[in-house]
């Protein structure tokens, strides 16, 4: 259902449904939450690309054939929500989408819940959950809001519309829009880019920043920002006194996250 591979402190899951466009039936829930368990749990992997297999989706969302073959024994979503992704709101490591084809429902859920969305020019986005009778309440509807301001998210909710790429770019869901055969390229152009920070700074500033957002104004987020976990653990690591060392003796700081 997904394949995953670790390399150089990178996890790349893959949706591998192609035939279906990568829709999600419980087994893939069961196989995603257990595969981001392993991800947030292991100190040596630092990013995670998630993508889908074939050049057609990146995920149509839900199997909706699962579904209606389930009927009332439909299975409940993993501990962590929708893809074993979608709630898990403690997760302070970087998440790329890297999108080509088709990203929408419960698909585009999960690309919302990453911090990096970098997608092919081919692409749609989009919730078209009314158009079949249900609502993107796996994260969707309030992370759109969130993203991309009420009143465009509501034009796309409440018609079950979805977007071009360039569409979604202008709205501001898309980090970074490219032609299909550049896709794996800037995404590894972002890895590397990441990866020449320290891993424990990368988490606790995404932390800082999700957590922030939280928060009932500007000076209580920066009040709060010393005492969030994330940014304990780097005050006493020793990538904190690495950075500073490596910078005054003019070398490529050796980072241990």
């Amino acid at each position: 259902m997904i394949t995953v591979d670790c390399k150089d402190h990178i996890t790349h899951i893959t949706l591998n449904r192609p035939a279906v466009l990568n829709a999600i039936n419980p087994e893939m829930h069961a196989e995603l939450q257990n595969s981001f368990d392993e991800f947030a749990g292991d100190d040596e992997q630092w990013i995670c690309i998630i993508k889908g297999a074939g050049e057609r989706a990146f995920s149509a969302g839900s199997d909706l054939k699962a579904i209606a073959k389930a009927g009332s024994k439909r299975q409940p979503y993993p501990k962590n929500g929708y893809a074993g992704l979608i709630e898990r709101f403690d997760l302070d490591k970087p998440l790329i989408a890297a999108v080509d084809g088709v990203a929408v429902g419960g698909g585009f859920g999960i690309a919302l819940a990453c911090d990096l969305i970098i997608a092919t020019t081919r692409s749609k986005f989009g919730l078209p959950e009314p158009l079949i009778g249900a609502v993107a309440l796996g994260g969707g509807v309030h992370r759109l809001a969130r993203q991309i301001g009420l009143k465009q998210a509501m034009g796309l909710v409440l018609s079950g519309e979805s977007v071009d790429a360039h569409r979604a770019y202008e709205l501001g869901i898309l980090t970074e829009l490219v032609e299909p055969d550049a896709l794996e390229s800037s995404v590894d152009r972002w890895c590397k880019q990441i990866l020449r920070c320290a891993p424990l700074a990368v988490r606790a500033s995404k932390e800082a920043m999700m957590k922030g957002l939280d928060e009932p104004s500007l000076a209580s987020a920066m009040k709060a920002q010393e005492s969030y976990p994330t940014f304990t653990r780097m005050q006493k690591s020793h990538d904190r006194k690495e950075g500073p060392s490596a910078f005054s003796e003019k070398r490529q700081p050796n980072w241990t996250g």
